[in-house]
């Protein structure tokens, strides 16, 4: 298949008809009594020709335009009622964006106020919204324009990046980092560069996430995107990028080729393209994957007293669930929720997948609360893993191989699905989250919980075919503390983000070793060092697939914030030079150490059977004297220690070594005794040593002694 032809079929694309040159521009209006586009020279300059498009059937408007070519800027504008309490909010005298357009150009940095409906102050709404009326006054001068593409030319630049890695599932280390925050102040990358697209090729990058055994790195939002009417009123903006303006155009505010600014023009938003493509094709260079984390549950266009830019004026209806009285569902807690049970809404979804992975080379992607993408309308909006997006993305010949994490929940109805996706799939586990950090930092934790999440949460998991790497085992993530906050903060700090601390959540099992934020106690940063080893290693150390939040390696705070989406500022900016100068070697230790040992990422569910005829069992669990564990003991929360031997070898080959693992929360001194044999140390993580082969290990005769919160891996070999 020529890759003309994987380009999205609507949208504006060149074109030849009866020997003509020109573009054939396709838009989805089912409800629209009337379509045009309006042609531009200039994202700020005025429009210089109208074209009426045709309805052609089956919702879509169309016509082909001889003469123009890539570059032509265009916008819609869409006729038909304004209806509020039916759902019709049609204006044509708003400009409206392309949901297929390929590339914007124009400022966006106030589009939240660019409303549907006449308002006296967008800032502060407060008109009912079956009150509304149409805005009279064109807005086409506040609009950002939307840009033609040579769209084979965009997919061979696609073709031309490196190769992705290959990387078996249960070797995947996934790292969650965001692009600007990643680098703005990383003191290696030249300050033109930092906090952009280019600054994550930048040498120094790439060898730190090598360094630290990254295969997989998730980017927060790049989609372009913008920041909502309430950060704008507050003077902040939205950081994380949870807001879609265009899903199929890189995010220009972190291209060092615009400066971080808007494209003014066609060349400078390809200058932003090439500076994505030139990322995805280093990190691929360095051995590693680029996933994407997006947002499919809602758009930019937030509610009814939100800006209408583009899917709210050419159907709400179509594009939205809605409910009663023309109010759209909110199932995101953002305002709005796409519609994907309709095939073209779909379609929208798919080409954008598609595009990404084709034009720009990416390996997955995250999506952010897939649930919303579950919900299916025949079955009165209840999630189901076979809803027709999911299914479409499981079967599609572009998507099938890349990898593809779910949010497994979102704050509709019934919105919790943890372990509820379809073969396939992995899934952030929260359940490994909240169970991990109760076991260390002090909170209601049983054994049989803490075994349940470092076996890859088999109880979720282990159906339908899934294998352990089906959990994504993290231990914070951007919504959240950060690992040195969870350790030094009992209580969230987000005066920052103007809401009088109330938003974020509130139950976070965090613990601060008795002083709240910052301390120069000795004892105090001495446990909360034993706590954050201590939780790393758990993280690395357990079946499934770890994830690992930027920063937490270098140590970095953000004062406590844990809802950090509108601080673009040092508080997210990762503190480079006064990071943590050992915990970066622990991680990369411990990485490597989960690399050597097939028993630390086994790609099968432990089964308490032999792997061999006549061996011993996968797995076998101890009790923190050593002894096997009993009944009683699993549901036992005052019990702080659990062991377990592993004897497990590379997929199809015979085990050639044992692991016992030992996990002692601190609280309490253990004397665990060692299962017969020789025994050598290769991890403590109280004492921040790794030891990644024989001669660097520590031979442990006698019994185990555990006082201080560590994990210990010890190994016996099986050969000779």
């Amino acid at each position: 298949m020529s890759p003309a032809h994987l380009a999205p079929a609507l949208g504006a694309h060149l074109h030849e008809q009866n020997g003509q040159s020109g573009v054939q521009f396709a838009v989805w209006a089912p409800q629209a009594e009337g379509l045009e586009v309006c042609l531009f020279d200039s994202a700020p300059g005025p429009e210089t020709q109208r074209i009426v498009l045709a309805h052609v059937g089956n919702g879509i408007w169309q016509a082909f335009v001889p003469g123009l070519s890539a570059g032509q800027l265009y916008g819609l504008r869409a006729h038909g009622p304004w209806a509020p309490e039916a759902g019709h909010r049609f204006n044509p005298a708003r400009l409206l964006l392309d949901p297929w357009a390929l590339a914007l150009v124009g400022g966006t940095e106030r589009l939240a106020l660019q409303a549907g409906h006449t308002v006296a102050d967008p800032l502060k709404p407060d008109q009912p919204w079956a009150e509304h009326r149409p805005a009279p006054q064109d807005n086409a001068a506040a609009m950002p324009k939307c840009v033609v593409l040579d769209a084979q030319a965009e997919l061979e630049a696609g073709h031309a990046i490196a190769p992705r890695p290959v990387i078996a599932g249960e070797r995947v280390f996934i790292y969650e980092a965001h692009v600007k925050a990643l680098t703005r102040l990383h003191p290696e990358v030249p300050e033109a560069q930092r906090g952009s697209y280019a600054a994550l090729a930048h040498p120094a990058v790439t060898a730190h996430l090598q360094r630290l055994g990254i295969t997989t790195v998730c980017l927060l939002p790049v989609h372009q995107h913008i920041s909502e009417r309430h950060l704008l009123a507050r003077g902040l903006v939205n950081h994380w990028g949870y807001n879609t303006l265009n899903a199929f155009a890189p995010e220009p505010g972190y291209a060092a080729a615009t400066g971080g600014t808007d494209p003014a023009n066609p060349e400078q938003a390809a200058a932003v393209r090439a500076e994505f493509r030139f990322m995805v094709d280093a990190l691929h260079r360095a051995g590693i994957e680029v996933v994407l984390d997006v947002v499919f549950n809602h758009t930019a266009e937030s509610d009814l007293d939100g800006p209408t830019l583009s899917w709210r004026g050419l159907g709400q209806n179509a594009w939205y669930v809605m409910g009663e009285h023309g109010l759209p569902h909110n199932f995101s807690g953002c305002g709005n929720s796409l519609n994907v049970s309709e095939p073209r809404v779909l379609q929208w979804v798919m080409d954008s997948l598609r595009w990404w992975v084709q034009a720009y080379g990416v390996d997955g992607f995250r999506f952010d609360l897939a649930v919303s993408l579950g919900r299916v309308a025949a079955l009165d909006h209840a999630f189901h893993p076979h809803a027709p997006l999911l299914n479409a993305m499981a079967q599609d010949p572009v998507l099938r191989h890349v990898r593809l994490i779910a949010e497994p929940w979102d704050i509709g109805p019934n919105g919790y699905h943890c372990g509820g996706f379809a073969p396939g799939w992995l899934e952030w586990n929260d359940r490994f989250r909240d169970g991990v950090r109760a076991f260390w930092l002090g909170h209601h934790a049983s054994l049989g919980e803490l075994a349940s999440r470092v076996c890859a949460s088999s109880d979720l998991f282990n159906h339908q075919g899934r294998l352990p790497a089906a959990s994504v085992n993290l231990l914070t993530a951007h919504d959240g503390y950060t690992l040195a906050d969870l350790t030094a903060y009992a209580h969230k700090h987000n005066a920052a983000n103007g809401e009088d601390n109330r938003d974020g959540h509130s139950h976070n099992l965090s613990a601060n070793a008795g002083v709240e934020g910052p301390s120069d106690d000795p004892l105090v940063q001495h446990r909360r060092g034993l706590w954050r080893r201590a939780l790393l290693a758990t993280v690395l150390c357990a079946q499934g697939t770890p994830q690992l939040l930027a920063g937490d390696e270098l140590g970095h705070s953000q004062q406590g914030n844990n809802n950090s989406y509108c601080q673009d500022n040092p508080i997210t900016w990762l503190d480079w030079p006064q990071a943590d100068c050992e915990l970066p070697g622990f991680v990369a230790g411990l990485a490597a150490l989960r690399r050597l040992h097939p028993g630390l990422r086994h790609a099968r569910w432990f089964s308490g059977q032999p792997t061999v005829k006549g061996g011993p069992a996968d797995i076998h669990w101890l009790h923190g004297d050593g002894q096997a564990m009993h009944a009683e003991a699993w549901h036992n929360s005052q019990h702080c220690t659990l062991g377990a031997v592993i004897t497990v070898g590379e997929a199809g080959q015979p085990p050639a070594e044992r692991l016992l693992m030992v996990w002692h929360a601190g609280r309490g001194h253990t004397t665990l005794a060692l299962p017969p044999g020789t025994w050598s140390l290769r991890l403590d993580s109280a004492r921040a040593f790794v030891a990644l082969n024989e001669a660097a290990s520590e031979p442990v005769s006698g019994p185990l002694h555990c006082a201080e919160a560590r994990v210990c891996v010890l190994v016996q070999s099986l050969q000779g």
